[in-house]
């Protein structure tokens, strides 16, 4: 989940608003509730002259956008903002926001430049909760990039500062250390790792999440073998992508699907999932299918590309 900002309370109409936006967005995730009170938030700073306030607003308002797919008029701002604003928690901010909104483009060269200029403002300030945003958003781009050992380090850097007590964020760097572990070969550290994470899920009655985790273990279970215990992993992990709709994971659990059951000799089976896969995420190449039965799927994808 992204960081959001938290400025010291003053007693204007400006800083309520911007208060409770982020309460909405925080506390209930009402995201209409909290758009309207971030405009209103830089509308009292526009007519008051409270800059920092407005480009503070505007960031908590540009992380809404990007969590609804919609930032792209945006991102001129926000980099304004990163340039000329002299708060280092407003330029991290808008740092973060823009290396987040590259990432979902699929533009990583640009995400991680934001990535290391949020890294380098958050190193001024004394926030765990934006230090721990910061590691985990370096690590899913380069977990994305493939450059485990890399990434590796990053969620092991915000693993030692979060709270050992059972939480989604918690859970989420377990499960990527442990899918690091398993790109390493280290498959025993992995499994221990993706089996805590899960546990926790369950404790905490999480079940979106769950679809990442049961990958990583489908994908686990057949590179160990355990065609029976990947099956289990990987039909749970479907379900929850269809529940949520959830097409990576959905994605990623037809692939795996496919290969076990390929791996099983239930080449019906196999080319069932592999003709779903194709049909919905590639349309335009109807060998898909074929490839697919020919080749070792692993070699093919990365869970968290």
């Amino acid at each position: 989940m992204a960081p959001a900002a938290s400025v010291k309370a003053q007693s204007s109409y400006g800083q309520s608003q911007l208060d409770a936006g982020q309460t909405c967005w925080r506390e209930t995730h009402d995201l209409r509730r909290a758009m309207i009170h971030f405009d209103a938030a830089m509308q009292w700073a526009l007519e008051h002259g409270a800059s920092e306030l407005w480009d503070r607003a505007f960031c908590n308002r540009c992380a809404l956008e990007i969590e609804a797919g919609e930032a792209g008029e945006s991102l001129s701002e926000l980099r304004e903002i990163v340039l000329r604003s002299r708060d280092p928690e407003t330029g991290f901010l808008a740092a973060y926001h823009m290396a987040t909104a590259y990432d979902l483009t699929g533009d990583s060269k640009r995400a991680r430049f934001y990535a290391n200029i949020a890294r380098d403002r958050v190193e001024r300030l004394h926030r765990t909760d934006y230090r721990i945003g910061s590691l985990n958003q370096m690590g899913n781009l380069l977990l994305a990039a493939s450059q485990f050992e890399e990434a590796c380090s990053e969620y092991e850097q915000a693993y030692r500062l979060l709270s050992q007590e059972p939480s989604v964020e918690l859970a989420m760097v377990l499960d990527n250390i442990g899918y690091c572990r398993l790109m390493q070969g280290r498959h025993q550290e992995a499994m221990l790792l993706l089996h805590r994470s899960l546990r926790m899920l369950l404790k905490l009655k999480l079940e979106r999440p769950q679809a990442f985790t049961r990958l990583a273990l489908c994908y686990a279970h057949l590179d160990l073998g355990r065609f029976r215990s990947a099956l289990l992993h990987g039909m749970r992990a479907l379900e929850i992508a269809t529940t949520y709709d959830d097409p990576d994971s959905a994605k990623y659990a037809l692939f795996l699907l496919g290969e076990v059951h390929n791996q099983l000799g239930n080449e019906e089976l196999a080319y069932e999932h592999f003709c779903r896969l194709q049909q919905r995420f590639y349309p335009g190449a109807p060998n898909v299918p074929n490839v697919l039965m020919a080749l070792d799927v692993r070699s093919l994808i990365n869970l968290k590309a």
